[in-house]
């Protein structure tokens, strides 16, 4: 069965750091660009950053730029999302993503979700 479990979530104080893991399950990340998404309350669904599969180039939704951190360890079949200066703007739901593009096939899987709310 094809999982992507995210962990870490929690309420963290305005300036504070928060690291989230996405286990995968069902199938091994080697081959898939990964990435992590949010969803804050009354809002669209948005990329927050990817890292390719190789490990070799992240990209970042700008207002997170210099303070979130995407990472893999293919060994552990795991991606991180590692938070500093948490903003209350940055309260959402933070969702793993896995895409792979290869022979005319896209193959996409979706975690089911961790909170991160950001409050004093």
């Amino acid at each position: 069965q094809v999982q992507l479990v995210e962990s870490g979530g929690g309420l963290v104080q305005p300036g504070g750091s928060l690291g989230l893991s996405c286990a995968a399950s069902g199938f091994t990340i080697n081959h898939y660009d990964m990435s992590w998404y949010r969803q804050g309350p009354g809002k669209k669904r948005e990329l927050v950053g990817t890292i390719t599969r190789f490990g070799d180039s992240t990209t970042y939704l700008d207002s997170v730029k210099g303070r979130f951190t995407v990472s893999r360890d293919n060994s552990k079949n795991t991606v991180f999302l590692q938070m500093i200066s948490l903003k209350p703007e940055d309260t959402a739901m933070y969702y793993c993503y896995a895409e792979f593009r290869g022979l005319g096939v896209t193959t996409i899987y979706w975690g089911q979700g961790t909170q991160v709310t950001v409050s004093s």
